[in-house]
């Protein structure tokens, strides 16, 4: 084998490495395709809004068997690093448990979604200037679980002991490299 043969297959081999690698870890594919999840909502019944928000700590009156719930905050979705629509609404049930239902989500798809709602302030520390969709991890967060599917309608339920004062947005966060799709301001 020549030399110059010998150097064309080194290169060739180590960008097939690099190819693979980047593939593995950019998942460019998942652009390409959507992940649909359309959950049911929760089957109790809409009693209201919560005055104080977040913070609220009153719980529905359930009317015999009847399971109520209130709106303790909602809120659109705005686009970050992709574009993102739909509604962020966080209820309390007449049992005391809360939980996050995202309605008609649009986002792209991603490595290693999550949602998440933070203490930092909907879209970006500086309205949206280069850099500004990374600091969502930078203070408070509670980690809701990874993101079901880019599109349609899902809950996650939130965590019993998770302190939600002082919490500002719901985020679709992408933990590979630290960024957010997505922010709904609900404050």
């Amino acid at each position: 084998m020549s030399r110059k043969r010998g150097t064309w297959l080194a290169v060739g081999g180590v960008l097939l490495v690099v190819a693979v690698v980047g593939g593995l870890l950019f998942q460019p594919w998942l652009l390409f395709v959507d992940e649909r999840v359309d959950e049911g909502d929760d089957t109790s019944r809409v009693v209201g809004t919560a005055s104080a928000g977040l913070t609220d700590t009153a719980v529905p009156d359930a009317t015999g068997s009847e399971k109520t719930r209130v709106v303790l905050a909602s809120a659109e979705f705005i686009d970050a690093e992709h574009g993102t629509s739909g509604t962020a609404t966080i209820y309390r049930r007449s049992d005391g448990s809360r939980f996050l239902r995202l309605t008609d989500l649009d986002t792209s798809n991603g490595p290693d979604l999550h949602v998440w709602i933070t203490d930092q302030r909907s879209g970006g520390d500086c309205d949206g200037c280069f850099g500004s969709w990374g600091i969502y991890d930078d203070g408070d967060y509670v980690r809701l679980g990874a993101l079901k599917g880019n599109q349609g309608n899902q809950s996650y339920e939130i965590p019993d002991d998770a302190d939600l004062a002082g919490m500002q947005s719901v985020v679709i966060w992408c933990d590979r490299f630290n960024v957010a799709f997505g922010t709904a301001d609900i404050t």
